[in-house]
């Protein structure tokens, strides 16, 4: 197990996209963001189920700061309900590892 964490967020368009993307990078709050997409969605929403063409968001930072991740997408965000879920990063290369950790912030330093 590693400190860090993969933050999965949809979003429904490439600059809503891009824009949260470069604001967590900028912040340092991530290291990185992948947009990709576009993916199709399915889900239940106030009671009819949806179907809706979005893009992933796949943002690579450290647990400690998935508080400022979840804020920050939230503030940013289109959506009432923004999808911001966090898988962890359970093993990976030493050298992204450790680049991971230099291009972050924590909170406080």
């Amino acid at each position: 197990m590693t400190d860090c964490i993969a933050v999965l967020v949809t979003v429904g368009s490439p600059e809503e996209g891009e824009r949260i993307a470069r604001a967590l990078v900028e912040e340092r709050v991530a290291a990185c963001v992948n947009l990709v997409g576009p993916i199709k969605s399915t889900y239940r929403w106030q009671g009819k189920i949806r179907r809706d063409e979005e893009l992933l968001l796949i943002i690579k930072t450290r647990a400690a700061l998935f508080a400022e991740v979840e804020a920050r997408v939230k503030a940013l965000h289109s959506y009432g309900t923004p999808e911001v879920i966090a898988l962890p990063i359970t093993a990976g290369a030493q050298a992204y590892l450790e680049w991971l950790r230099a291009e972050t912030q924590l909170p406080g330093k």
